[in-house]
């Protein structure tokens, strides 16, 4: 008999992780080894059960998905990562792709394509449906924020004024001002309202 395909489940909803257990219980190519609810949790249990297979959400309590898939990306383990998200913007797309995922899934596909998708990455391949990859080929195209910009745009979605937001970061309201527009020229929008609404949409912020 051949040996199950192991997999952790990392999801900061419970619900979530008791369906996806549910699901793959159905299938005795499967087995759940383990599951996590945070980032910290999930590079622990993913380093002491070296799973085949990690079903990994991108929105965690402590830090992003695709940073936990960038944390063995850069370590010997080979670990097989597999998006399964409700997050759909194409810089989130990008970074997790970018990080090392195998596969990208949303929350909402049908129970044969997980199925498949975890056969598909575990013989070696990768799994990226057409929609995800118009997505991905959209992020070619990504303006390229700084971290400074990403952290303003932050601020703004907040609704912070320029003066407060200048108070956060140590400096001139002018030099807030020119990250603003830098921003709005990046972003390609007129105001900062759409910048927002765009960063938002791409997934260059979250609220």
């Amino acid at each position: 008999m051949d040996v199950p395909v192991s997999v952790v489940i990392v999801d900061d909803h419970p619900v979530v992780r008791d369906g996806l257990q549910a699901i793959l219980a159905t299938d005795p190519s499967f087995a759940v080894v383990g599951e996590a609810g945070s980032g910290a949790d999930a590079i622990e249990r993913i380093a002491s059960l070296h799973p085949d297979i990690v079903l990994m959400d991108l929105v965690l309590p402590d830090m992003a998905g695709y940073d936990v898939i960038r944390h063995f990306s850069n370590t010997a383990a080979r670990i097989n990562f597999i998006v399964l998200t409700s997050v759909a913007g194409d810089e989130d797309i990008f970074r997790a792709v970018d990080a090392g995922a195998r596969g990208y899934l949303f929350k909402d596909m049908a129970r044969k394509e997980l199925i498949n998708a975890i056969h598909h990455v575990h013989s070696g391949q990768r799994y990226i449906p057409s929609q995800v990859g118009a997505l991905l080929a959209e992020s070619l195209n990504r303006p390229t924020l700084t971290g400074r910009e990403i952290e303003i745009l932050g601020y703004l979605a907040a609704g912070l004024r320029n003066k407060e937001i200048a108070h956060r970061l140590c400096c001139s309201d002018s030099t807030v001002m020119t990250h603003i527009r830098s921003i709005l020229e990046k972003l390609e929008v007129d105001d900062r309202t759409a910048a927002v609404t765009k960063a938002l949409r791409r997934g260059f912020i979250r609220l």
